[in-house]
This record gives C-alpha cells, structure tokens and sequence, in this order.
C-alpha cells in the first residue's frame, strides 16, 4: 500500500544519487527539484505543485536520482513503489497524461540544451565531445562518462586532450567498478593533484560532535592570506566554546566571499555553530541550503551527520535514522570516522 510522509520546510525528500525505488505525489506544500543544466552548469529549479508527481523518471527507469528534491513548505507526500505506481497509472488514464505533458516538456527543454551545445561546439567537435564526458564524469554518470572517452580515443587519439581523456577513462571505469553509476565521491576533474591531507590535530569533543575540523592543520600564520587567518581565529573560538562569536566570524568570510574556497568551508562551520548553540531547527535548514548550493562540499557527509543528530535532538528520530543510512550508503570505508558515527548512531537509535 502507498505510504504518507511529511516533511517539515526545508527538509531534504532525497538526494541526487540516491537509489530510485519510489513515486512520490505531492498532496499538501511545494517541492523544489534541483539539478544542473547540461549546457550552463548551473542549478535549474522545478516546482511541484499539490497533485503532481515526482521521482517518476528515474524510478521506472531504474536509475539514481537525478536532482535533490527539498520540501519548501511543510509538506505532506504519498509515496507508492514502482508497481504500485504502475497499477495506479494503468487504471488511470489522467495519471498517463500528465506523465506524458511532463515527460514531453522535459524533452523539448533537453532538446534545446543540447542543440545549444552542439550549435557552440560544432566549430571544434574534438573539444565538444571532451567536454560532453567530463560533464558525465563530474556528476558521477561514469557509464556515459566511459563510452564518451572511448568515442573521444577513437576520433582523437593524438588530439589536444588525448593524455587527460584516457586518466578519465580510467577514472570512469573505476568509480563504475567500485561505486556504480551516480554513487561514490564525485571524481576530482580539474586542477593539480592535491597533497594528502595532514594528520588530523587533537580533537575536543561534545559526544560523538568534534569541535575541530578534521584534518585541519593550518600552515604557518606567515603563509596565509587575511580570509585564511579569519577562518582559522574562527576555528579556534569553536574550540574555546565561543559558538556565538564563532558564528559571526565564519558568516562574516560567508557574506564577503573574497576566496571561494575558505567560503565554502565557513559555510559548514556555521552549520556546526547552529548545532553547538542547540539551534536544531536552524542547523537543519542551513545545512539544507548549503548542501543545494555545494553538493559536493568535501564535508558533505558530515554535515548529513549534523541533520541526523539535529532530528534526533528534536525527537524526529525516523527522519534521523534516514540520514544516518544516507551516509553508510555514500561510504565505501568501514572505518571512515563519519562512517562509525553514523553505524553508532543508528544503533542506538535502533537499540
């Protein structure tokens, strides 16, 4: 039988990569689906109204999620499984529908975006097809990413991009081994190999909470710019309890935006803060949006570990019990210290 869920604004429905085994059709509030548009890169938004459906495509397709999908509203949804779903749908005909409108429009829209591709790449296809595959690769499609690369090898195989396409390739052809498609860490695409991370410093903590971020090890005061030095005298306020005057810090870095990456990880610490500070709530729908704005944020897993503990805190422990599972599910390394506080967590709260 269908089953109800509700979930409260701001709430995450599921992520992109996650496994497709449910319909949902919205009945009370407004959902938010978000995913990136193939030929911009940016993020492109799909409002669901009460009464249309959602998760269709990639559950009957058997395929992962390919958006996240956030509760704008408290919201109230019915979830059916795939045959449910069909039995409904074939005895129905207004369900088929609308299916077909949405599918129809989805498809004129993808249409568009690629001809605009193909139209801006035809003067250099060698680049084009390079670029389609590290699309593929970026976001964890490594199927597609494979037979691209093998395409480009072929047609190309002394071309510009040659060396870089057969390191994807084998990049492709390893995340599909280990982790299969929309699954795993997202593949490093761009820059110089970084440095293995330094040792992590001695940690202070509240339960399973550490008050210092992982492997943070800040090189010496000398070699940092203003907005490093901000982020680490921010880091060292967390230590000392001082959440509040931590929170304005990292918010300060947030609001200038000055060095993309220091940013981005302020972004994370303000999540802490809320948490330390006991703002459960706030902690949640930050930590919501910050996820929409970086879904491959190097602290995703923790920062799903923090909204698991934020509804745990709040006595919603089904809704944490989801997101601990969440991150066993993004993990391929037992002893991965996320990883052993979320089994921890989930078994106390299954105890």
């Amino acid at each position: 039988m269908p089953k109800p869920f509700q979930y409260r604004s701001g709430s995450l429905i599921y992520f992109q990569g996650d496994a497709a085994d449910k319909v949902f059709i919205l009945q009370k509030g407004a959902v938010n689906l978000v995913y990136q548009d193939i030929e911009t890169g940016q993020d492109v938004h799909d409002l669901v109204q009460p009464g249309e459906f959602f998760g269709v495509k990639s559950a009957l397709g058997r395929y992962p999620r390919e958006e996240n999908a956030i509760a704008l509203a408290d919201t109230a949804v019915m979830a059916f499984t795939v045959p449910e779903f069909e039995t409904l749908a074939m005895a129905n005909t207004r369900i088929v529908m609308k299916m077909l409108k949405v599918f129809s429009n989805q498809m004129r829209r993808i249409h568009r975006q690629v001809s605009s591709l193909m139209e801006k790449e035809e003067a250099n296809p060698e680049a084009g097809l390079f670029n389609v595959g590290e699309y593929y690769l970026k976001n964890k499609r490594f199927t597609q990413a494979k037979y691209v690369f093998s395409r480009y090898l072929t047609y190309y195989p002394s071309g510009r991009n040659a060396i870089q396409a057969a390191k994807y390739l084998e990049l492709a052809e390893t995340s599909l081994s280990r982790y299969g498609d929309g699954k795993g860490p997202a593949p490093v695409t761009s820059g110089p190999a970084q440095p293995s991370a330094a040792p992590p410093r001695a940690e202070r903590s509240l339960g399973e909470i550490s008050l210092e971020p992982a492997g943070v090890s800040p090189p010496p005061q000398g070699e940092l710019s203003d907005t490093a030095r901000s982020y680490y005298n921010a880091v060292s306020l967390i230590s000392q309890e001082k959440y509040q005057q931590a929170y304005m810090a990292f918010k300060k870095i947030v609001d200038a935006n000055e060095d993309p990456e220091y940013a981005a990880k302020s972004s994370y610490e303000i999540g802490r803060c809320f948490f330390l500070l006991n703002k459960y709530d706030e902690c949640i729908k930050y930590y919501t949006m910050m996820l929409t704005k970086y879904p491959r944020h190097p602290d995703l897993r923790d920062a799903i570990f923090f909204i698991g503990q934020s509804y745990e805190k709040i006595g919603r422990r089904d809704q944490a019990a989801a997101f601990y599972r969440k991150i066993l599910s993004m993990s391929s390394d037992e002893d991965d210290g996320t990883t052993v506080k979320a089994k921890r967590a989930l078994k106390a709260l299954e105890a």
